[in-house]
């Protein structure tokens, strides 16, 4: 193994960057040439055909099977000029990767002949085999019939030879089995119950889109140097390994040049990014060695989630042609940052206007208050909610960890705001406001982007802040679907508005005032979510004290966490707002919790492999030519020489014993909890077992393996160690 080891280290060392040749053209000429957009739709489509995908788009009108005909042969006639010979429903299950199903367009005829055929029933809806995917208890393994159907919000694109057609995915009964159907119906109920509140403020206002702009985080692995770590290969992320003597202590990473090998693997996926429409803008170095992130523009919600899992799957492609593989694990090495991925959310109007984004007058300002106090408010109702979506055993190991948000959900907003809210409940009372009380409020209003101009920095600490003029998710891991987060925050500042429409309403039918009544439910949230507020040190242990004091829930396990989904409260906000049905809430909780557990497993048996076939066989192999040394010296030297001379030799032939024997004890220790783990049938107790049974051995096992790397001969260890991995380029 030592050979393969070095053998991986000098073909790293060998490795030149790939040239890529770039478009003659400017991206301007080529971006979105691969995606089947509204240039495309207008060329290929008949005008009555076009004006029925796009008002699906806009308004979520039903399209007529006959105009899917139309828009199933113009998309073959379209793909066709690629060169593509096959079609796909790309659609996003519940396992967290996207899946596709190819069929070729021939169709064989009599006299041994084919046509190419593909039509609006082909388009519209397919049957993929559903008995492999997570359903949670939906339907049985031998209930092999699910449902994929077109989404014609998110256009088709073509990826090589294929025509790719963004779907959802559903049972036979109509049950969700993905991510992106929940999402859809969030996105619609909130477009509804923001576009009611918009109506208190710009009559013209007849739809709210929820934007996003996602940072995808990850980390550049040569090929060579991964395929000798085994753990990589199985779980993502390393299980052994000590701290590099260097690692980003010096922040000298950080935004820092770009390799040229990582920059020509950027430069590659850009392209391939601005041909499929993905408007990727930013890539930079991140904190840690060999860390890196690229980030997009703003897009509607829905479609940024299809290119952030797009870009994920193109990501793992071209590092391959680049001697790279991509790392999107939360935490792929101990004692480094790990890997997040910001979702940054806001909502806009038909109108053009940001309804996070303060405006130039009273009127306006006092729109994005009832906006930015509502989302303030949706989130400490449901906080524990909030943190179930980014739960995941990868995340576990990030949140909390010096470099990530901690597992306390609050919100920062800044000391300028936090200011304007004290005004707020200072100058609002009960009853009606005097003409004076009036004119200072909407005056202090009026200062709100003044004021904002200067209070648009990140806490880096927070899970949830405010960023002038949208809020940054923070918390949500690197390898996620983004649907999973959106969906939850949409779903709840849906049920919000809704909420403050009545209360509103309700003040409004008593005579008071409109802008009297917004004021005054404003206040109200205010004074019952300002708990959640919080501007200092998130990884602070002081944070944590005050927390616990202010009642915010610290919960620090993705069992634990994920019992948020399935309380009385979700289940009820859920199917009110008809997200998801209580049994589609249940199965999704199933679904994640036998995901943590798997995880832990695969996890567990990796670390016992490799400790006893790797690691112990390595420590005893070092032992024995260290016992040979001791043997020799002794027949060299006299005995009280021999006593001093060989001491250093005898001290570590007894911690290697003592490390030996720990590992080899915990690991079967860890085994047999696993079993009793495995035994329970309760998806719950099973993985409340492996997070509090099982994986408490993993620290232990690393840590005297750790100590084992320091001691072996360097030629020996077996596996590539973190400055290798990290800092040969």
């Amino acid at each position: 193994m030592a050979v393969h080891r070095f053998k991986a280290l000098e073909e790293v060392l060998n490795r030149i960057p790939v040239n890529i040749d770039l478009p003659s053209e400017t991206v301007s000429d080529y971006y979105g040439t691969n995606v089947f957009g509204q240039d495309s739709m207008r060329e290929y489509l008949s005008e009555e055909a076009y004006s029925s995908v796009m008002a699906a788009i806009e308004t979520g009108s039903r399209i007529e099977r006959k105009m899917a005909d139309q828009v199933a042969a113009a998309m073959k006639a379209w793909s066709k000029t690629k060169g593509v010979s096959h079609y796909t429903h790309w659609f996003q299950p519940l396992t967290g990767a996207t899946a596709e199903k190819h069929d070729a367009f021939f169709t064989p005829i009599e006299g041994g002949k084919a046509i190419e055929k593909f039509g609006g029933d082909q388009l519209v809806q397919q049957e993929p085999d559903a008995s492999s995917f997570p359903s949670g208890g939906i339907r049985n393994t031998f209930e092999a019939r699910g449902y994929t159907a077109w989404d014609p919000t998110s256009p088709a694109f073509v990826i090589g030879k294929t025509l790719c057609i963004p779907t959802v995915f559903v049972s036979y009964t109509g049950e969700a089995l993905d991510f992106k159907t929940p999402l859809l119906k969030a996105l619609h109920g909130l477009d509804k119950a923001a576009t009611s509140v918009c109506q208190y403020f710009d009559k013209n206002v007849s739809k709210v889109t929820a934007t996003l702009g996602w940072e995808q985080e990850y980390f550049l692995i040569d090929t060579a140097l991964f395929n000798a770590r085994p753990d990589l290969i199985m779980t993502g992320r390393t299980l052994f390994g000590h701290a590099s003597a260097k690692g980003q202590q010096l922040e000298d990473h950080y935004f820092g040049s770009i390799p040229d090998r990582a920059t020509s693997f950027m430069r590659e996926l850009e392209i391939e990014s601005w041909q499929l429409g993905v408007p990727i803008k930013t890539r930079h170095n991140e904190v840690a060695p060999n860390q890196f992130e690229c980030a997009p523009v703003f897009e509607e919600c829905n479609l940024a989630v299809d290119h952030n899992q797009l870009l994920m799957d193109m990501m793992e492609k071209v590092a391959r042609r680049h001697n790279f593989r991509v790392l999107l694990h939360e935490k792929p090495f101990a004692g480094i940052n790990g890997s997040g991925k910001h979702n940054n959310w806001s909502l806009g109007t038909n109108t053009g206007k940001n309804l996070l984004s303060p405006g130039k007058t009273p009127k306006t300002n006092l729109q994005f208050l009832t906006f930015f106090i509502n989302t303030i408010k949706a989130v400490h109702d449901n906080a524990d909610l909030m943190r179930a979506s980014i739960a995941s055993a990868n995340n576990d190991h990030r949140l909390g960890a010096n470099e990530a948000p901690p597992a306390i959900m609050s919100i920062f907003i800044g000391s300028q705001l936090t200011q304007v809210f004290s005004e707020l409940e200072k100058k609002v009372k009960s009853g009606k406001m005097t003409p004076d009380e009036k004119s200072a409020l909407k005056l202090g209003i009026g200062k709100i982007p003044d004021i904002l101009l200067d209070n648009t920095d990140r806490n880096r600490t927070s899970p949830f802040a405010f960023t002038g003029n949208k809020f940054e998710f923070r918390a949500v891991g690197s390898s996620a679907n983004c649907a999973g987060a959106m969906t939850v925050l949409n779903a709840i500042v849906t049920d919000q508005l809704v909420h403050f429409k009545k209360d509103v309403d309700q003040l409004m039918n008593k005579g008071v005032e409109k802008d009297e009544a917004i004021f005054q439910i404003l206040v109200d949230y205010i004074k019952s979510s300002k708990k959640i507020l919080f501007e200092g040190n998130g990884y602070g242990e002081e944070w944590v004290k005050e927390a616990a004091k202010r009642g915010l829930n610290n919960i620090k396990t993705t069992p634990q966490a994920l019992d948020a989904f399935v309380s009385p409260k979700t289940l009820q906000l859920f199917e009110r707002n008809q997200v998801m049905s209580a049994r589609e809430q249940e199965a999704r909780h199933a679904i994640y919790l036998e995901t943590y557990t798997k995880k832990i497993q695969i996890e567990s048996r990796i670390i016992g492999d490799l400790s006893l076939n790797q690691i112990i066989p390595t420590a005893i192999r070092y032992q024995n030519l260290l016992i040979d040394n001791v043997y020799r010296m002794k027949e060299l030297f006299n005995s009280s020489e021999f006593k001093s001379n060989a001491l250093t030799q005898l001290e570590m032939i007894k911690e290697i014993s003592e490390r030996i024997s720990v590992i080899k004890t915990s690991v079967d220790e860890m085994t047999e909890e696993r079993k009793k783990a495995n035994g329970i049938e309760d998806h719950k107790k099973q993985a409340v077992a492996y997070c509090e049974k099982v994986k408490p051995y993993f620290e232990k096992i690393r840590y005297n393996t750790d100590k084992l790397e320091l001691i072996i001969e360097d030629e020996l260890w077996p596996l590539p160690k973190y400055r290798e991995l990290l800092f040969t380029k």
